[in-house]
């Protein structure tokens, strides 16, 4: 993800939801069989989950500990996540080859639920930032010769399905999106997941950052045998947000929280708390060469302080989150509880910028995952616990 071109993300879920009719050049397979195709597969030479997440963290007092962060290889259950659009390839659709871009970002959303379960993400051929920038200013890349708009969702049903014929051996799975990724599989579910085989294997699905429907004052719509989660021990369910900050709500002409379906909303579900209401949110937040793509760097941790050399900052009691219903807008409301009198700082670097101008209609996207990962994570365990419990 890039400062100046994050505004083709939407555009890019937009060319999937719409891309089961469009023409183009059909690609060659991927062979799924071969890990250089998978960012992540448990045991794989050089696998991009296996990395360092050790996180400082900081009490509203100033003082500082020192969390690791250890994989469990004998997690009871799987993981399957596909990433946002991220890809800086010049081309139409991306490589199959794993860039700083790639690595990031499952640094940022994925690696940490290996505490939970096996991990799982295949490379996939995603429209580039490169041409969703082209498209979004009316000159699309390729003309006649453009791959087809559905390569990279096939590209993630063929990973999927290599992955249950390979790998699951009847083990529960998590899958996990966002952004784009989330776009991918709310199509992937209705037709390889839902009233299949595979939907008993599924422990729940994260959907973030993206605008999952459900009907007005229900928990299905867009899935129809898979409900909102209301509780961690909850199995066989979905969690959906976008995230924005309580002083900076949704403006009109935001691209997230609202669906625009007649009788529909958009999904919102607090990891924190999926009964409802606010609750702490336990952030792991990204510190140095680790923050999520921004125009913005993180402030100092703690007054008069050098930042810490962790990659990842954890900041208890700072970030509380609950679901709200504004203007018609449904989101993650983040409230950031400053306090000056105390020396831990007062800000969290998140937002959208470009040429210095906030974008507000994008909320706190970039870190949509960031925010509420630890609680993330703790879910995941619940629900594995329910779900091997009910099997």
């Amino acid at each position: 993800m890039t400062r100046m071109m994050v505004g083709a993300l939407a555009l890019g879920a937009a060319m999937l939801a719409g891309a089961a009719g469009a023409q183009g050049v059909q690609q060659p397979k991927n062979d799924y069989s071969k890990p250089a195709a998978w960012l992540c597969w448990p045991g794989k030479a050089g696998d991009a989950c296996a990395i360092d997440l050790t996180t400082t963290v900081i009490a509203a007092d100033g003082a500082t500990s020192v969390e690791t962060f250890k994989a469990d290889p004998k997690a009871p259950i799987d993981c399957f996540y596909v990433y946002p659009t991220v890809s800086m390839d010049p081309g139409v659709i991306s490589d199959m080859t794993a860039g700083p871009e790639e690595l990031n970002v499952v640094r940022q959303q994925l690696a940490r639920f290996g505490s939970k379960c096996r991990i799982y993400a295949p490379l996939y051929r995603q429209f580039t930032l490169t041409a969703l920038r082209a498209a979004s200013a009316g000159t699309p890349m390729g003309g006649a010769n453009a791959p087809r708009p559905t390569t990279g969702y096939d590209d993630v049903v063929d990973a999927w399905n290599h992955y249950l014929a390979t790998a699951n051996k009847g083990r529960g799975v998590v899958l996990i999106g966002h952004s784009q990724g989330s776009g991918v599989l709310a199509r992937m579910i209705p037709a390889h997941v839902e009233g299949k085989p595979a939907q008993k294997l599924l422990v729940s699905a994260l959907l973030l950052g993206s605008n999952l429907g459900v009907e007005t004052g229900k928990d299905t719509g867009a899935f129809k045998t898979i409900p909102l989660c209301k509780s961690p021990t909850q199995t066989g369910c979905a969690i959906s947000y976008v995230s924005f900050r309580d002083t900076a709500p949704p403006p009109a002409n935001s691209r997230f929280g609202k669906v625009q379906m007649a009788g529909m909303q958009a999904a919102c579900t607090n990891p924190a708390n999926l009964a409802g209401g606010k609750a702490p949110l336990k952030a792991y937040l990204g510190n140095g060469a680790a923050i999520a793509s921004s125009s913005v760097a993180p402030p100092p941790w703690v007054k008069g302080k050098a930042n810490p050399a962790t990659p990842f900052v954890a900041v208890p009691g700072l970030l509380t989150g609950q679901c709200v219903s504004k203007d018609g807008f449904n989101y993650l409301e983040v409230q950031v509880n400053a306090d000056p009198a105390d020396p831990r700082t007062d800000q969290i670097a998140g937002d959208v910028v470009n040429a210095g101008v906030v974008l507000k209609d994008w909320g706190l996207h970039l870190i949509d995952a960031n925010v509420a990962m630890g609680d993330l994570v703790d879910v995941v365990g619940q629900q594995s616990k329910a779900w091997r419990a009910k099997k």
